[in-house]
């Protein structure tokens, strides 16, 4: 993945953790949505309300799932978290990511 044609960016940003983690919603025309992020170095928890599919596409981060060991994820990596679930990061380097629901 390296561009999304024919979708619709909400141009206001989504911020988190003092402005650590931000966001951007990109929809498309299937009605489904993705996140495309940036994530700054810090150890962060998350929620979730749906299942996601967190694709990492640059920078690195440790990450630890619901009954699971910590473990790193970089570029290129990626990992999935259940609905109404939580997860812990800490971003080593920067992490610039895509995050899709279902």
């Amino acid at each position: 993945m390296s561009q999304f044609d024919n979708v619709s960016v909400d141009v206001a940003a989504n911020f988190y953790f003092e402005g650590k983690v931000t966001s951007r919603n990109v929809h498309f025309a299937d009605g489904s949505r993705k996140t495309l992020g940036v994530m700054l170095p810090g150890e962060f928890t998350f929620g979730t309300s749906q299942h996601e599919l967190m694709e990492i596409t640059a920078g690195k981060l440790e990450v630890k799932l619901p009954g699971q060991d910590w473990q790193t994820v970089g570029a290129g990596g990626s990992f999935t978290i259940e609905a109404n679930a939580s997860f812990d990061v800490k971003v080593i380097e920067p992490v610039d990511y895509c995050c899709s629901y279902s």
